[in-house]
């Protein structure tokens, strides 16, 4: 079985009990609700990756964060009809706790929004864990919610 490894910055925004989610549009979370972040770049913080990947998945310049947790999940995909994957996919996780600018719905960088169909704030009560990644489950979970 083949290996995907990905490292990425994530953020928790979180509002009266909502949570600010992207739909993922291709890879292993395709068509499901995700945290807004993504791949740490080379040479990049995960502080850096955090500003850049929130600027561009959601429009948001993040002012102020808190380191909240870093860790990993393991699971297979079926990348294509003869190819599964076994994929690790570890984050390092920001609470944002404030924010210029105001989330948009959908945001283009340089014309182009390469894996999320949009952001907006969701119900974390209402959510249950089939329409959520991995990642968004685990950390959704040690926030203390429970999930149906």
């Amino acid at each position: 079985m083949k290996e995907f490894k990905q490292l990425g910055a994530y953020g928790l925004v979180i509002q009266d009990d909502k949570i600010l989610l992207i739909k993922k549009l291709g890879g292993p979370y395709d068509g499901k609700l995700d945290l807004p972040g993504g791949t740490i770049e080379f040479c990049e913080r995960p502080e850096e990756a955090l500003k850049r990947e929130m600027k561009e998945e959601v429009g948001i310049e993040v002012v102020d964060y808190q380191l909240f947790d870093a860790d990993s999940v393991a699971f297979e995909w079926q990348f294509k009809k003869d190819i599964l994957l076994k994929v690790h996919h570890t984050g390092v996780f920001f609470k944002v706790l404030n924010y210029n600018n105001k989330i948009k719905k959908e945001v283009k960088v340089d014309g182009v929004n390469d894996d999320s169909l949009g952001a907006e704030f969701f119900d974390i009560n209402k959510l249950s864990k089939k329409e959520l990644s991995a990642i968004a489950i685990m950390e959704l979970e040690k926030l203390g919610y429970k999930l149906n």
